[in-house]
């Protein structure tokens, strides 16, 4: 049996960044991050960039996208563990099975284990060139088929999918969207934006089809698709952008699983002393807006696992308070949404304008300001927005 003071279950941002953090604190105590890909950890956010930009990578690209130096682990006596995964947790005993077969006895945990995207249950969904883009393997296998591929269709109508039309339509493919709604990121934007920025798309040569899919096709690869409205399009390719879920196996039916994440307190602190949560998975009490959220986004994880980091080793403590916030770059388009945007929101004021590409929305509850969208707005101006929110919820 191994025995380790610290393990960590997640070898993404969350978990590297959780070391590191663990490291300033605690320079000796024996640490080891366990993850289920063939990479280092690595910045996820940047994969379109570095690998589907009109020019060629460059060969050292890869390497560019590490959270940490390679050296970095060895140097600092972390272990690391790829390729693998944990299959049982044991939490009375403080053990961790490996898919190697190996256990791992630990004094403390941090669950940093990530999201996952959601399938469609439709038929035809395991045929080939139908991809998943969520981890490096994806973003470099689907640049590896776009050089013969021209009739590409993207599931979806959020971030991921609006990314990835973006990034292709520059590289030269026919590029569709195939989203249920008429208009893109309507779970975020007021209804004038969200139309400004289909119509932005299709102006781009991305256009979006309003259907529903229903179905793919093919013997052995993709061919057709089919939508529930009766619409049957020929398609070389299809990328699933449908959202994520946090992978919870590894706790369901435990005191660290929840139908929609795992609890922790605003130490990062699960209800099993010693056990911490960090990044996609991590639900965690909303100081600012009230309740309890769960921030699948880069930056909430990294703000969570430095905090993590420092409590695991019980020489800090700080407590997790942050205001919600992510970015997305489309086209020449970068947009920052600040806040709370998860209600409809009942009225909204804009400042600025659409058409030159530069303007800030506020969103509200009544009186209450619950969010700001900007565009192509300094970091001077996200941060000033993250001020007013937080003004606007003092208690």
């Amino acid at each position: 049996m191994i025995q380790r003071d610290y393990l960590i279950v997640g070898a993404g941002i969350g978990g590297a960044t959780v070391c590191e953090s663990l490291r300033e604190y605690d320079p000796k105590g024996t640490v080891t991050l366990v993850g289920n890909e063939p990479s280092l950890p690595y910045h996820r956010s940047r994969l379109f960039s570095t690998l589907l930009a009109p020019t060629p990578a460059p060969p050292d690209a890869i390497s560019k996208l590490y959270c940490l130096a390679p050296e970095w682990y060895e140097k600092n006596g972390i272990e690391v563990r790829l390729n693998t995964l944990v299959t049982q947790l044991n939490l009375d005993r403080r053990l961790a099975v490996l898919s190697t077969g190996q256990v791992i006895e630990f004094r403390k945990c941090c669950l940093a284990m990530g999201s996952r995207p959601k399938r469609p249950q439709v038929a035809g969904a395991n045929l080939g060139k139908i991809l998943y883009l969520r981890n490096l393997r994806d973003v470099q296998a689907l640049r590896e088929m776009i050089t013969g591929e021209k009739n590409t269709y993207i599931i979806g109508g959020g971030l991921i999918a609006a990314e990835a039309g973006s990034a292709l339509q520059a590289l030269g493919l026919n590029v569709q969207i195939l989203c249920s709604h008429p208009t893109l990121w309507h779970q975020w934007l007021d209804p004038e934006t969200a139309q400004w920025l289909t119509d932005y798309f299709t102006a781009h040569g991305v256009t979006l089809r309003n259907e529903t899919l229903n179905g793919f096709e093919g013997k052995t690869v993709l061919r057709n698709i089919q939508t529930k409205g009766g619409s049957r399009m020929a398609a070389d390719l299809a990328i699933i952008a449908g959202g994520v879920e946090p992978n919870l196996k590894l706790v369901a039916n435990t005191p660290l699983g929840s139908p929609n994440g795992t609890p922790v307190n605003d130490f990062l602190e699960t209800d099993e002393k010693g056990i911490y949560a960090v990044g996609d998975i991590a639900l965690y009490p909303d100081v600012i807006f009230g309740g309890v959220r769960r921030n699948e986004h880069c930056d909430t994880t990294l703000e969570q696992a430095r905090i993590a980091g420092a409590n695991i080793t019980g020489k800090k403590r700080q407590r997790f308070k942050t205001m919600p916030s992510w970015s997305s770059t489309v086209f020449d388009l970068r947009f920052d949404f600040v806040g709370d945007f998860s209600q409809v929101p009942v009225h909204y004021e804009i400042e600025g304008d659409r058409s030159k590409h530069s303007f800030q929305t506020r969103y509200y509850q009544g009186p209450k300001l619950m969010g700001m969208l900007l565009c192509n707005q300094p970091p001077a101006a996200v941060a000033a927005a993250k001020d007013a929110v937080a003004l606007a919820h003092k208690r």
